[in-house]
């Protein structure tokens, strides 16, 4: 897997749940929701990032945090929907 769709959800979080504020590390094995960086809103509007984004369908059984809780496995999530 490339590091681009790492970057661009890096970039989607920092300027949306951190106010572009850059000096915070985001680690892609940092959990968003453990570290109070993303809220049940908050995963809404990254769904639809993601799906505007990457050109896919997150259903409602796909919101979950073995999914979507780190940059890694949001990445590694995209990558999964790109290729079914």
């Amino acid at each position: 897997m490339t590091a681009e769709p790492q970057a661009t959800i890096r970039a989607f979080i920092v300027e949306n749940f951190l106010f572009g504020d850059e000096s915070h590390p985001l680690p892609a094995d940092l959990s968003l929701i453990d570290n109070d960086l993303i809220d049940s809103t908050g995963i809404l509007e990254l769904v639809g990032f993601l799906e505007e984004r990457f050109a896919i369908k997150v259903a409602d059984a796909d919101i979950v945090p073995a999914n979507l809780d780190t940059i890694g496995r949001i990445a590694g999530f995209i990558a999964l929907k790109q290729t079914a």
